[in-house]
């Protein structure tokens, strides 16, 4: 049987639609997981990414933070956060968070030392605070690679939230995990191709944002 058949038979099967172990809840979990560990990245790494930016500081000490946090395996930290805290959902977002801080910080760093410094010198030179400089004039030219790096962060978490499935928590990858212990590589299978086509939502979802929220003349387009 190949890949394509196990596809068409776990979607086909109507047992999988229904009920707490149906394609419907274990993606809702899966998106609840991916947006909370998402936002509390975001919550980290733009503020420091956008003062750090601004003032041009710190950049060497962020690459070295960030390059820590893309050293440590997800797995790993999941096992040690469970064997110190327990089962729960603290264990699974400790890892999601330090997986997706690095890309959001970094990006947002970059971002803002990229901003043309002509615009901000003119705008200091009018007198504005560093906050509605940071904000008005800095922050709409940097949103675009600042979304890339939301971006990046988002499609890590969705497919490194299946370890969640490790420690007794649902999601997508209960299926991958289950799966892989009952040897029905039909779910394995089924599972695997939803965190694809959610990741793939994802990136659609990042660029309906990026044609609405970025100015046209930022983008070019």
């Amino acid at each position: 049987m190949n890949v394509l058949n196990f596809v068409n038979s776990f979607f086909s099967d109507s047992a999988h639609w229904h009920g707490y172990d149906g394609i419907p809840a274990r993606l809702g979990e899966h998106v609840q997981y991916t947006l909370e560990a998402l936002a509390l990245a975001a919550a980290i790494g733009l503020p420091v990414g956008l003062v750090t930016g601004h003032y041009g500081r710190g950049g060497n000490a962020l690459s070295l933070v960030a390059t820590a946090g893309r050293a440590l395996p997800s797995f790993g930290l999941l096992v040690l956060m469970t064997t110190l805290l327990g089962f729960g959902m603290l264990p699974v977002m400790i890892p999601l968070v330090v997986l997706a801080v690095p890309p959001i910080l970094v990006t947002t760093y970059e971002a803002m030392r990229s901003v043309d410094p002509s615009p901000v010198d003119a705008a200091r030179g009018m007198g504005m605070h560093e906050s509605r400089i940071l904000f008005q004039v800095e922050l709409p030219v940097a949103l675009p690679l600042i979304l890339s790096g939301l971006r990046s962060a988002a499609i890590q978490i969705v497919s490194t939230a299946t370890i969640a499935a490790y420690v007794s928590l649902g999601g997508l990858g209960r299926y991958i995990v289950d799966g892989l212990y009952q040897r029905d590589y039909e779910k394995v299978v089924g599972g695997a191709t939803l965190v694809a086509v959610l990741a793939l939502v994802t990136l659609a979802l990042f660029w309906a944002v990026a044609r609405v929220a970025v100015s046209p003349g930022v983008s070019r387009r």
